[in-house]
């Protein structure tokens, strides 16, 4: 086998440091986004301002995505078909990864939990949301029967999974804002969640952005 050495080489200093807090800054934020609302639904004892559309987006979607960096970062074989298709390249998953879908799948958990403890105002999850799930059901069990007759690699399954992850984030919101206009009202959805959200995603391309520059 070839052996070969990857050197990263940064410009400034300054900036590389700048990069790392900016890293540390999008970490905490979206760990912490998940806690406003758990702890509005809390003090409400209710969460019937919370969509029930949006939960289930999100609980499939953090799930796809734990399996895919869960099995970059720990199936040896998955890993193989990665540096087999960009040789000389890094693994792109790392610890921090790993924790923090793990971290919110179990924080959507709770989220959901909550939803069978407190009073929810006569929510259910939609016919449309309903409706979505299925078609991805379908498609992730098409390319799983793919897979598993070695037809396509795992790592274009799990790729697969982070591509309806993507687009989950995409729409998720789309259900709690149309409620909210519905509505006419926000009341028993933490706006925090959603800042703190937001601030990852900035800090996170301000990252890449720091990055790209840098090295």
């Amino acid at each position: 086998a070839d052996l070969y050495f990857i050197v990263a080489v940064y410009k400034n200093n300054a900036i590389n440091t700048l990069s790392f807090v900016v890293g540390w800054i999008y970490f905490a934020a979206w760990a912490l986004s998940y806690y406003p609302q758990i702890i509005t639904n809390y003090m409400r004892k209710s969460v019937s301002g919370l969509n029930f559309d949006y939960l289930a987006l999100n609980i499939v979607g953090f799930t796809l995505y734990s399996l895919f960096n869960l099995g970059l970062y720990f199936i040896p074989e998955v890993e193989d078909e990665y540096f087999q298709k960009y040789p000389g390249g890094l693994n792109p998953i790392q610890e921090n990864d790993v924790f923090n879908t793990l971290h919110a799948t179990l924080a959507t958990s709770l989220l959901i939990a909550q939803c069978f403890l407190y009073e929810t105002g006569g929510q259910k999850v939609s016919t449309t949301a309903k409706a979505i799930l299925g078609i991805f059901a379908i498609l992730l069990s098409s390319s799983l029967i793919i897979s598993l007759i070695n037809a396509m690699q795992w790592l274009n399954f799990l790729y697969f999974c982070s591509y309806i992850k993507l687009t989950i984030t995409l729409i998720k919101y789309v259900p709690q804002a149309l409620m909210n206009y519905r509505r006419k009202s926000t009341h028993g959805w933490s706006i925090g969640t959603v800042l703190l959200d937001f601030t990852g995603g900035v800090f996170s391309v301000l990252q890449m952005i720091l990055n790209a520059y840098n090295y």
